[in-house]
């Protein structure tokens, strides 16, 4: 297939390409024509909005940016939500994700896929979208990943600019990869934590270049699963897991948090995947058992799969400890706690 290369002149870059043309400022482009295009399985897209707001139980408004779904079937899925739409794919798709910015410039990382560099979404090593730009990638494994901005990184991500991606087999959903575990309930926890001072920001490039706009400190006051506050964890139905004695239950989590995260499961389980790798499928490696009431550690953005068989009835408790990266107390002085439950029935 032929090469699309850029055209440089259009960028604006002056002089030779060298390593600071992808420093602070890296460069933008708009209707940057795909390469080695082709007709794709799938198409999704999303578009960039800095008019989320959300209420936190002590009333205080905490604004947010996100992406909608334009392509969602009704006018109430395409406004942009926290976290953001799911997108969800099948392992061998070729995928057309085309992002529209909106506003200023963007990128969409779909993170863990890693295609070529200009399907990437990584501003400082391709190039910022400006108006619109269709990301072509195949994944080639099953597994949980997610997707974010990949510009000024640290505040866009806090900002709340991410959602799942999910990667099914190519027999879909109901097993986990070709040949691995199979599953009746899925549940999807995302765990973040908010400041609310960086939240307060309107401004796209605070410290992008070295400003020193307080990013250096990060004091949470909010923490969150799949978008519920800690508050409603223990009731929602998009936290709490429903299951009857019998069925199979797989967790796909993600530490969308700027926290170490402390997890206690009240139920044995089997981690059959980290970061979209499918572990205990060669002969030198193993799954992960998950002994009940055990903590474990998650570092920011790491994803883990886990299988549940329950053996008996009852109310099981989960509970997430956010904790500083330098102390290792839990955040917001005890309080950065949030709890959920699993119950069989």
């Amino acid at each position: 297939m032929a090469q699309v290369q850029f055209d440089w002149a259009k960028t604006g870059v002056q002089g030779d390409v060298t390593y600071s043309t992808f420093g602070c400022n890296p460069f933008q482009y708009s209707n940057f024509p795909t390469p080695d295009r082709v007709t794709p399985d799938v198409q999704v897209e999303r578009k960039v909005s800095n008019s989320i707001v959300i209420t936190a139980p002590d009333g205080n408004k905490i604004k947010c940016w996100g992406f909608g779904d334009p392509l969602a079937p009704t006018s109430a899925l395409q406004t942009a939500t926290y976290p953001s739409p799911m997108m969800r794919f099948r392992q061998g798709q070729v995928v057309h994700s085309t992002i529209d910015p909106a506003m200023n410039a963007h990128t969409i990382h779909h993170h863990g896929i890693e295609p070529t560099t200009t399907n990437d979404g990584v501003g400082h090593v391709s190039f910022e979208v400006k108006s619109r730009y269709t990301y072509q990638f195949r994944p080639h494994r099953a597994g949980t990943f997610f997707y974010h901005c990949h510009r000024n990184t640290p505040l866009h991500f806090e900002m709340g600019m991410f959602g799942m991606l999910i990667v099914d087999p190519p027999e879909g959903p109901g097993t986990l990869y070709s040949g691995g575990p199979k599953y009746d309930v899925e549940r999807i926890w995302a765990l973040d934590d908010m400041d609310p001072r960086w939240h307060a920001t309107a401004n796209h490039d605070a410290g992008l270049c070295g400003e020193d706009v307080g990013l250096n400190r990060f004091d949470p006051k909010y923490f969150l699963c799949s978008g519920v506050f800690n508050n409603r964890t223990l009731t929602d139905p998009k936290v709490m897991i429903n299951a009857k004695l019998g069925q199979t239950i797989l967790i796909r989590m993600v530490n969308a948090s700027y926290s170490l995260l402390e997890t206690t499961i009240g139920l044995p389980g089997t981690c059959h995947s980290m970061d979209g790798c499918a572990i205990g499928v060669e002969p030198w490696s193993s799954s992960l058992a998950l002994p009940a009431n055990r903590p474990f550690v998650m570092s920011t953005a790491q994803r883990r799969d886990i299988i549940i068989k329950p053996t008996a009835r009852g109310t099981f408790p989960v509970r997430f400890r956010f904790l500083n990266w330098i102390t290792g107390q839990v955040q917001d002085s005890g309080r950065g706690i949030l709890d959920t439950r699993i119950v069989v029935s």
